[in-house]
């Protein structure tokens, strides 16, 4: 397969370092980067801290598609510098779907909900968008052309999902989502 044949994948990485080692992880955070940038496919890695905590690092690494990046999490290269910063930090891997936005909790760190609850969720939200479109949108656009029809379920839809509908569901269903002991806030500097 060449170079981007497939559909592009994100993967985010947490990293919990040592306190007292940031340095350290961040110089070794800048020669695997430089060792990732050389593999085929890769198209950029973003290095972030966690806001409110000094010890908790992500990089979100971009690959043009699986193949690449399957490559790259097995290469020898990767585990060398992996076994270079043991002792430093630990990693904890987490491939996205992309819903997980929709779930996030705002300065919380949680795993995202399983893809069974996401879609019970979404299935939630988007059926009676979908029902109140096809009952009053839908009989206004009968004498529209086809693209133009098709275009009002996600000029309406997306939006509302995305600024309404799913963080009020989100909030809703909270407990349900994300079990007592699985909520884990990070602690605020000075604590």
């Amino acid at each position: 397969m060449e170079e981007g044949d497939g559909e592009p994948v994100t993967i985010v990485i947490t990293w919990d370092v040592r306190p007292g080692r940031e340095r350290d992880f961040e110089e070794w955070a800048e020669g695997l980067h430089r060792v990732a940038t050389r593999f085929p496919g890769h198209r950029g890695a973003t290095w972030l801290r966690a806001e409110g905590s000094r010890h908790r690092y992500y990089t979100v690494v971009n690959f043009a598609d699986r193949d690449g990046l399957d490559r790259w999490l097995a290469s020898g290269e990767r585990a060398e510098w992996i076994d270079r910063v043991r002792g430093i930090a630990s990693e904890h891997l987490r491939n996205t779907t992309g819903l997980e936005t929709w779930f996030s909790l705002p300065g919380e760190s949680v795993p995202p909900p399983s893809k069974l609850k996401m879609i019970a969720v979404t299935f939630v939200a988007v059926y009676p968008l979908s029902l109140l479109l096809q009952g009053f949108v839908t009989p206004l656009a009968t004498s529209w052309p086809l693209p133009l029809k098709a275009l009002t379920f996600p000029v309406i839809v997306v939006p509302l999902l995305t600024v309404v509908v799913m963080p009020a569901l989100s909030r809703l269903f909270r407990r349900w989502l994300y079990p007592v002991g699985r909520v884990h806030r990070p602690a605020r500097p000075g604590r």
